[in-house]
């Protein structure tokens, strides 16, 4: 059941909106495949990593795959998993800008050849960038 049915953004974080959900498709995006992945690159309990696994799989973002050894089957991100990239991208840099002291040392997301990634920003058909300011919610 959806809390708002009307708003994409309340679906989406009826299906992504708490930490850990987040954190296992920022680890699948960063190279996680196994449930031992999962769990010691967050510190998840089990039961709670269990759960989020089977909701992110249930709602198409995460798929079980055989693992290229054959022997088991690992987790692997599926094309609405992926598109949620830049979600992860503009969270974590909204975390650079403010959840760090200045100074503070901090992972960042670099690019195939080493550069930082540019700050995310919604543009207009035009260019121009938009903002909470410039745009409105039609219902």
């Amino acid at each position: 059941m959806w809390t708002d049915p009307n708003c994409p953004v309340a679906r989406a974080a009826d299906v992504v909106g708490d930490r850990w959900s987040l954190l296992i498709i920022r680890d699948a995006m960063d190279g996680a495949r196994s449930f031992t992945d999962f769990q010691q690159r967050t510190g998840i309990a089990r039961n709670i990593l269990a759960d989020r696994l089977r909701k992110l799989a249930a709602h198409g973002l995460i798929t079980q795959v055989e693992a290229p050894s054959g022997k088991r089957r690992v987790y692997a991100l599926t094309a609405a998993g992926k598109d949620l990239f830049p979600v992860i991208v503009t969270l974590r840099q909204w975390g650079e800008r403010h959840a760090f002291e200045p100074g503070e040392s901090h992972s960042v997301l670099v690019d195939e050849s080493g550069a930082l990634v540019p700050e995310v920003v919604p543009v207009a058909a035009d260019g121009r960038p938009l903002s909470s300011d410039t745009t409105s919610v039609r219902k």
